[in-house]
């Protein structure tokens, strides 16, 4: 009796609150897992470990590792944010074995929450035969054959029955996905914090039928097909200046509230990334992360970065608490401005010498000279591999190009 009444309670803690972590729980391998519906279970790689003589969750997502420390306790219930975003894990435990309660993403709203359950699970049962071979990159179309079709690159390698991958888009990567193969059906998962991605298929003839979920709130079909020739348009080439554009130039707020207009005397004569982002989506916390190491290997040669946040509230106050959440958490340099609501069309309107943004995150590279060289849409991260590989070497040789560099 007294597990379900925490269980039920467990939603109207506040996480304000400050107590210190006592996790209860046997150390190694769980069976866990988000509810999206009744019939659907997002599976999350999740262990528990010991690290300097405290427990702490860790959730794995194929190369990525996510550590939730910092835990507070209220009463029975355990409450463990995510270090990279707005949304933390709420949850009982029981007989050291299993965990029952929730995950918030307060950047879906204060009431959004997943069911959230593990179970001690130190011995994965045997997995069935595999009668495919998904490793290559598909051609993949989300939501196939209606007016709101988007096209992927799925890129995927498959151990005997594990396998891991990505899908590239026009605006952004999926991330670290990982998963099995069993016969014929597949799944892929990744849970980050801010998404919490599933795709359900299944392999026939070098061709996939399957479907896709993003939380709780949006779920479409897909369809792939095996193609080593498919390729994504350049990012490079998506978003670009108008042709009558004479400038690029904005006046937006800084995070304490102050007018900030570029160009500016600090920004003459600087080589300039600007960049559109939002606190919230996880390409952008990618890319900034890649942008901390541009930042402290070439400001003292003359790098700035401007840094421009689109976030899931509404008033500016809410705003500009979250970026200066994220610089804060990240010890970053950069400059911080609040551009409002994470909306494209808002971003559009207030660039409006750029075709169209239509992705966050956008950046634009600008010369000493205050023009325009490059603008970059989306970002394909570490999750992309070679690609991502690729694109750092590219970023570099033209930064320390703008720069002057040998």
């Amino acid at each position: 009796m007294k597990l379900q009444l925490a269980f039920l309670l467990l939603g109207s803690f506040s996480a304000t609150c400050s107590y210190s972590q006592k996790i209860s729980l046997t150390p190694g391998s769980y069976s866990a897992y988000l509810q999206l519906n009744e019939t659907t279970q997002l599976p999350v790689h999740l262990t528990v470990e010991k690290k300097q003589k405290r427990l702490l969750l860790v959730v794995n997502n194929a190369e990525e590792r996510i550590e939730l420390t910092n835990g507070i306790n209220k009463g029975d219930t355990i409450i463990l944010p995510f270090p990279s975003f707005d949304s933390e894990l709420r949850f009982i435990t029981h007989k050291k074995k299993e965990i029952r309660g929730f995950w918030f993403n307060y950047n879906k709203g204060v009431n959004y929450k997943i069911p959230f359950f593990a179970n001690f699970n130190p011995k994965p049962r045997k997995k069935e035969e595999v009668s495919g071979n998904l490793n290559g990159k598909w051609e993949t179309h989300f939501s196939p054959e209606t007016k709101d079709q988007e096209d992927a690159l799925g890129i995927i390698s498959q151990n005997q029955n594990h396998i891991t991958g990505t899908f590239r888009t026009e605006t952004g990567d999926y991330r670290f996905l990982e998963g099995y193969i069993e016969g014929s059906k597949f799944y892929l998962s990744a849970f980050d914090g801010s998404h919490a991605f599933l795709l359900n298929g299944t392999l026939k003839d070098h061709r996939i039928q399957g479907f896709f979920y993003s939380g709780k709130h949006y779920s479409t079909d897909f369809a792939a097909t095996y193609n080593p020739n498919f390729e994504l348009r350049d990012p490079d080439s998506i978003t670009n200046l108008k042709p009558d554009s004479k400038e690029f130039s904005f006046n937006l707020k800084t995070v304490d509230g102050k007018d900030y207009q570029f160009p500016n005397e600090q920004t003459k004569g600087k080589v300039i990334i600007v960049q559109i982002m939002g606190t919230w989506c996880p390409n952008c916390m990618d890319e900034t992360n890649y942008y901390k190491e541009l930042y402290d290997k070439y400001h003292s040669k003359g790098l700035e970065i401007i840094s421009i946040g689109y976030e899931a509230t509404d008033s500016f106050e809410e705003q500009a608490k979250k970026i200066l959440t994220l610089k804060q958490r990240k010890n970053l340099d950069f400059t911080f401005l609040v551009g409002g609501k994470a909306s494209k069309g808002i971003a559009s309107e207030q660039f409006k010498m750029l075709n169209e943004v239509i992705s966050f995150p956008t950046s634009i590279y600008i010369g000493r000279d205050g023009e325009v060289k490059r603008i970059h849409t989306g970002f394909n991260g570490p999750g992309t591999g070679e690609v991502y590989d690729e694109y750092v070497k590219k970023t570099n040789a033209l930064i320390e190009s703008l720069l002057g560099i040998n």
